[in-house]
């Protein structure tokens, strides 16, 4: 991304009554429920997983598919019913719950990113998921809409109680001594970022590889080249397992043309293999998906579709 400036318990705390607000606020105090808009729900076998908005981001087109003929570049959007001048990802949260413990698969941006982001907190009483109540959070990758919701206003971090889990590719790269000077101008502020915050979970994180299972029944995928060590998950369980894909498949273009990489793609090269195979992998075995920008709640599958392939929302 370019540089831009219900507790059940029924008792609130001093980030939840600030970030909810007075009207939310009140119809929570008085059992009222508010339209589920920021929530979707699905299940793999013996989990359930919500996807919780985050919000969405706002970006130049050009920026997000760049070293694209602009007349290529707005067909293709406009096609898919996209605008051609600036787009507006969603950010799709995934908690996957498995008997006592919950899982959230990356923070989203937290209070400092972009302002039409980082909703998280506001939408986690409508789902009714008490953030002391999450016991694993677990990355994708180190961007900051999906790494700086680590803290909140108040710089505290916000699952306090977790375990944290992060790839070691990613991990290293984004703590190298030379991570910031090698970046393009544009992404210094994410090195910045990542590295401002990383110390605040040094005690708590857990590195693994890919095909390590870094909660029951969820596999650590290798899914590089959008960062090097972006991975994405597999939800196994009953017969028709989950893949939460990260930004491996940043938007629904991805799907008709997985050649044209993402405008933070850190290697090109590297990211449009990765999406070529995992896409085949995703239709041929008819996996479930859940896209962190795809149209919230960012859920569905991949199919055939005039020689690449296609993103079908589920039902």
């Amino acid at each position: 991304m370019p540089t831009m400036p219900t507790c059940r318990s029924g008792l609130f705390s001093r980030r939840q009554a600030l970030l909810m607000g007075g009207g939310a606020a009140a119809l929570a105090v008085a059992g009222v429920p508010w339209p589920a808009a920021a929530i979707g729900r699905i299940a793999a076998g013996d989990a359930e997983i919500t996807i919780v908005s985050d919000g969405h981001l706002v970006l130049p087109a050009p920026f997000v598919l760049p070293d694209v003929p602009e007349a290529d570049r707005a067909a293709l959007l406009s096609g898919n019913g996209m605008s051609t001048e600036t787009l507006n990802p969603d950010c799709n949260i995934s908690f996957v719950r498995a008997g006592d413990r919950l899982a959230i698969f990356d923070v989203g941006s937290g209070p400092n990113f972009m302002p039409s982001a980082g909703k998280l907190l506001e939408n986690l009483a409508e789902a009714e998921i008490d953030p002391a109540d999450v016991t694993d959070v677990i990355f994708t990758h180190a961007h900051p809409d999906h790494f700086w919701g680590l803290t909140d206003e108040f710089d505290e971090l916000i699952f306090s109680n977790a375990t944290y889990r992060m790839a070691e590719a990613e991990w290293n790269f984004w703590r190298a001594d030379d991570t910031l000077e090698k970046m393009p101008e544009d992404r210094k502020s994410f090195v910045v970022g990542a590295q401002g915050r990383m110390p605040l979970i040094e005690e708590k994180i857990e590195l693994f590889t890919p095909g390590t299972e870094v909660f029951p029944q969820v596999e650590a995928v290798d899914t590089p080249g959008h960062t090097p060590g972006h991975v994405s998950f597999m939800v196994h369980g009953g017969s028709d397992p989950v893949l939460i894909v990260g930004d491996v498949l940043a938007n629904p273009v991805s799907f008709a043309r997985p050649d044209w990489h993402w405008g933070t793609d850190h290697d090109p090269q590297i990211g449009s293999a990765t999406r070529k195979k995992l896409l085949d992998r995703i239709a041929a075995e008819k996996v479930r998906l859940i896209g962190f920008h795809l149209p919230h709640p960012g859920a569905g599958t991949a199919e055939a579709h005039d020689g690449a392939y296609r993103f079908v929302p589920a039902a």
